[in-house]
Parts: structure tokens; C-alpha cells; sequence
């Protein structure tokens, strides 16, 4: 992390960038959040850990209408989004300067306590220096051990790969964590009847509470006005009134966001009532492969995604009556 810190200092020092935008501590050692830094002074509290797991691609739609360059700490991941954002003119190459940063895999405190690891005082193991072998917890019962692989995000198990596609340079080492395929989760829904089907997600939607976490994370979801924030019909309420309008919510989103969706994960990562929404993305993401051949979103800046682009291969509507 001190070569990144640095590194940023000097940036900022000669003014190459305005800003960094990056992480620092928050209220808990494993909770670090967003986070602006415009002097050399308040880099003393930048950190970057295995706990940043914010995509900071979507901050930059913002950035890029401030006065000069901001410097963007994007994980290999995160640079997919930001490829995607430039394809859709939401934000402006010339005001970012890409650091990419090294990823050993992000973790997931919630996993963790899962594991029965409770009253978390602070962990080693997570700096981006470490072997990302073990993680070490001081508890209130006292120490705890377990494998950096058990309390990693499922997206990381899942990992589009450790190279980074856009960005002015690299700093930190990534590791390859993919340990699982990608639409195993996927295929098991698949296999499910009608019936099995609504129930699993009658009671994971059940959960919502509306409070638009997965939205504003979201990187794909950057329109300036959000239909669900329209006060000309009631999508702009925040609890649910019926269990109509908690599943039509997160359909809705995933329909607006399918074809760009860069399957980041950042929706189930930020929801606080633990709902694998990823899963309706990554629903429609296999389904265009299937239909569309492979392809992935924010792999370039360029390339056309295939619902915006027509070829006389392309499926007919009849496929949805042959699929069943």
C-alpha cells in the first residue's frame, strides 16, 4: 500500500491530478469506505486492504465534472465498469487517471461471523502484502483463524481474471481466485420447477426494505433520473406496500441493466439484508451467451453489446416459446 500511497503523493504534488479517489478507514477496521483525498496531508488516512471492496468506477460519472484529472484506484474488476461507463459517455477518459491496483481477492466480513468468528476487534492477513493465505481475528473471545479463501465475495470465486483492461498504470500484484464457475449458481435455479422457483425468490426478495443500495452501487444503473425516484407513480415510495412491488423493482433494474451489466457484484455485496441479487443479472448474462454468443461486457470501449446490435444470426422472439 505505501508504493500506491506514494505514488499518489507525487501525482498530486506535481499536479498531474486534482484529487485521488480511493478508500479510507471506517467506523470498523474491516468496514473501509470511499472516499475523496485532495492534499498530500489527508493521504495519511488512505488505506487499501482486502476489506475495498467498493467499485469506485461509478464515483468517477461525478469526477469527471470537476475541475481537472482525478486519480482512480480501480481494481481488475472494477475496470470492466469503467469501460463500460466510457462506451456509454458517462464519464470522461481524459479526467481520470486509472491507478490499477493490485487484488488478491475482497472479502466478506458477513462471511466471517458466519463461520461462527464473532466480536471482530481487527484482522491480519489483509494487507495487500500478505500472502492472502490466512486470515488472523482478534475477538472479544480471543483469536481466531480461518482461510482468506472461506471469507472471500462470491464474485471473486468467481473472477473475470487478474488483468486489469484500462488503465495508465499498474502498481501491486493480483492473484487468480477463480475457484468456482460462474453459472453453477445459476443452472441450480434453472433446474428448479415454476413452483421451486417462486418460493426461492418470493423469500429472498421478501427480504427488501427498499432502500436502494443496489441502485446507487450499481455502476450500471447511472441514468440522471431513476424511474423509481419519479413521484408520477408510486415507484417512488421506499417500503413495500405488496410483494408486486418488491420483485418488480429488482426485475425492472436487472431488465435496464442487462446487456451492460459487467456481473461486478457489487448489488449483493452492498445490500444489507444479504439478497443474492447478482443472480438476476448473471440470469441474463448466461441467457446472452447462450442466444448471442459469449461476450462480456466492459471487456473494451468499443465493441457493440449484442442487444444494441443486429445481425441476421440473431435469435427470433419465437426462441422464448422453443426454450419452454
Amino acid at each position: 500500500m505505501q508504493e500506491l500511497i506514494s505514488r499518489a503523493k507525487e501525482l498530486l504534488e506535481n499536479g498531474t491530478v486534482a484529487r485521488v479517489l480511493g478508500w479510507k478507514a471506517g467506523d470498523l477496521s474491516y468496514n473501509p469506505e470511499p472516499a475523496y483525498f485532495t492534499s498530500v496531508e489527508e493521504l495519511k488516512d488512505f488505506v487499501y486492504n482486502g476489506f475495498c471492496g467498493a467499485n469506485l468506477s461509478k464515483y468517477m460519472i461525478e469526477a469527471s465534472k470537476l475541475e481537472g484529472k482525478t486519480l482512480v484506484c480501480l481494481k481488475p474488476c472494477d475496470t470492466y465498469s469503467f469501460n463500460q461507463l466510457l462506451k456509454e459517455h458517462r464519464v470522461d477518459r481524459e479526467k481520470a487517471y486509472i491507478v490499477g491496483v493490485g487484488c488478491k481477492g475482497k472479502l466478506d466480513i458477513e462471511k466471517a461471523k458466519q463461520l461462527g468468528i464473532k466480536g471482530i476487534e481487527s484482522v491480519a492477513g489483509a494487507e495487500m502484502t500478505d500472502a492472502a493465505d490466512t486470515l488472523t481475528f482478534q475477538t472479544l473471545y480471543g483469536e481466531k483463524t480461518c482461510d482468506y479463501a472461506e471469507v472471500m465475495l462470491e464474485r471473486c470465486h468467481v473472477c473475470k481474471g487478474k488483468d486489469h483492461v484500462i488503465y495508465d498504470e499498474v502498481i501491486g500484484e493480483s492473484k487468480d481466485t477463480k475457484d468456482a464457475e460462474r453459472f453453477a449458481e445459476v443452472e441450480r435455479i434453472e433446474a428448479m420447477s415454476p413452483e421451486e422457483k417462486f418460493a426461492f425468490f418470493q423469500k429472498e426478495l421478501s427480504k427488501c426494505i427498499r432502500c436502494n443500495a443496489c441502485r446507487n452501487a450499481c455502476p450500471a444503473c447511472s441514468c440522471r433520473k431513476c424511474v423509481f425516484d419519479s413521484t408520477k407513480f408510486d415507484s417512488d415510495q421506499k417500503a413495500n406496500v405488496d410483494s408486486f412491488e418488491e420483485k418488480m423493482f429488482h426485475i425492472i433494474r436487472a431488465f435496464h441493466v442487462a446487456g451492460r451489466c459487467t456481473d461486478c457484484g457489487e448489488c449483493s455485496r452492498v445490500c444489507p439484508q444479504g439478497i443474492p441479487l447478482h443472480l438476476f443479472n448473471r440470469k441474463f448474462i448466461k441467457d446472452i451467451d447462450e442466444l448471442y454468443g459469449e461476450f462480456q461486457a466492459g471487456a473494451d470501449a468499443e465493441a457493440r453489446g449484442p442487444l444494441t446490435n443486429f445481425t441476421f444470426d440473431d435469435a427470433e422472439p419465437s426462441i422464448v416459446t422453443e426454450r419452454g
